[in-house]
């Protein structure tokens, strides 16, 4: 089979117990309740590592071929955990082979929700960061490989927390004067009635976060992706620009425990004498102990 055909489901890593499994026993877990649906497909594992790991913190440094895959209850898997809140729930086990070390880290350049991304060994293999793992549709590709040859920084499949919901976004993008959310929209997921009544509702509920949102047909994309870009830069520039390192952004973690709920929590507080003070969730990093 072709590296191009091959899936790969990149996963995180969260504790340095999980790491030494891997390294020693050679399996890896995913509740059945919270796996991607691609998860039988997955021939080989990669894993981004978090903050813990030091030198090799936020990045996927590491992969491996999947020998198998069976479901096994939590607590047969750590039977050192009896008193886990999901010590009796179903979780695949992937028995895996020695890990490998990839040809470079891949690393991510902002920080972002990273729970499972799907991709190809293919692009495993020749990624030079996290959004180039991602393997979606080819509108959404083919806008992507011109964005990146433009230079644009954009957050591919983007979590954003606005209010009490979560939205998924194509791409994020962020500048000095606001956010932008680009969606590529497929003919035929967008074509009824409903899904224009749905897409209309979700476009408000982000503007009224401060996300402009900019829609693409797939005919657009597919007939003038150039023209498209071109647009999402004017919209940069309408915005003053992208938002560099520099303009006064602080980072506050808020570390929760991972056997108690399994989240990291990553606040950015954006600081302008132009503006009050708030707080977005621009990130939760979900990890799977």
């Amino acid at each position: 089979m072709k590296r191009d055909k091959e899936i790969v489901l990149v996963a995180i890593v969260p504790r340095k117990k999980d790491w030494k499994i891997l390294r020693e026993k050679q399996w890896y877990r995913i509740p059945v309740k919270n796996a991607p649906e691609m998860v039988r497909e997955a021939k080989y594992l990669a894993f981004y590592q978090p903050k813990i790991f030091g030198e090799e913190k936020w990045a996927v440094n590491y992969y491996t071929r999947v020998k198998e895959l069976n479901i096994v209850k939590r607590l047969k898997l750590l039977p050192d955990e009896p008193k886990h809140i999901r010590a009796k729930d179903d979780y695949y086990k992937f028995t895996i082979e020695e890990l490998k070390r990839l040809p470079h880290p891949i690393p991510s350049k902002k920080w972002r929700r990273i729970v499972f991304i799907p991709t190809t060994l293919n692009k495993l293999m020749e990624a030079k960061g996290i959004n180039d793992l991602y393997y979606t549709s080819p509108i959404e590709e083919k806008l992507y490989k011109i964005i990146k040859k433009e230079k644009i920084p954009v957050e591919r499949q983007f979590f954003a927390r606005e209010g009490d919901k979560r939205y998924c976004l194509d791409f994020g993008i962020f500048c000095k004067e606001g956010k932008i959310n680009v969606e590529c929209d497929g003919e035929t997921y967008h074509s009824s009635k409903d899904d224009q009544v749905r897409d209309r509702m979700r476009n408000n509920e982000l503007a009224s976060h401060g996300w402009l949102v900019l829609r693409f047909t797939g005919k657009e994309i597919n007939e003038d992706a150039k023209g498209c870009v071109k647009q999402i830069k004017k919209t940069i520039k309408n915005l003053e620009g992208i938002l560099k390192k520099s303009s006064g952004f602080g980072m506050k973690f808020l570390v929760q425990n991972a056997n108690n709920g399994g989240y990291i929590f990553i606040f950015f507080l954006p600081q302008s004498l132009y503006y009050m003070l708030y707080a977005v969730l621009d990130i939760i990093v979900s990890v799977t102990p």
